[in-house]
């Protein structure tokens, strides 16, 4: 979802350096070629993923650098199942999206919804929040189904 220009990548290294010291934590190379391989790909990885993406990595470093980036709010954990849990940048150092989640196969892919759904989505959710003196803050929406390729 997010895009590969130099100057967005300068940036975002930027803000999750800016996140990490403020959690007095540092801005690591193992780090670095974590959030780089989130940012690249084109839906959350598994840790398994993650590490075919990134061979060089040990899976118990991989582990405790995700770890401590959740924490720090760069990276978000989504967990939609029985199996490996899914990583994916902090959507607000990315783009808004939401996922499509296959029940049979566990793939997972992000999607936009556009401008004008999103706006209504927004107000449905605002009118909601009213009539339970409720302030919603974000919405993430998961839609469970069947990918192209487990569909009958």
């Amino acid at each position: 979802m997010a895009s590969n220009v130099p100057s967005v990548d300068h940036e975002l290294h930027r803000l999750v350096d800016e996140r990490l010291r403020g959690r007095q934590q540092r801005y690591t190379p193992v780090r670095r070629r974590i959030v780089d391989a989130l940012l690249v790909s084109q839906s959350p990885l598994t840790l398994p993923e993650l590490l075919v993406d990134e061979p060089s990595l040990a899976q118990s470093s991989a582990y405790r650098n995700l770890a401590v980036l959740e924490e720090a709010g760069v990276v978000r954990r989504l967990v939609h199942g029985p199996d490996h849990a899914r990583y994916e940048l902090a959507e607000d150092l990315t783009e808004h999206h939401h996922h499509l989640i296959c029940e049979q196969c566990g793939r997972v892919q992000d999607v936009a919804l556009g401008p004008q759904i999103e706006s209504s989505l927004e107000a449905a959710l605002a009118q909601l929040g009213r009539a339970e003196g409720f302030v919603p803050r974000h919405h993430a929406i998961d839609i469970y189904g069947l990918c192209s390729t487990c569909s009958p």
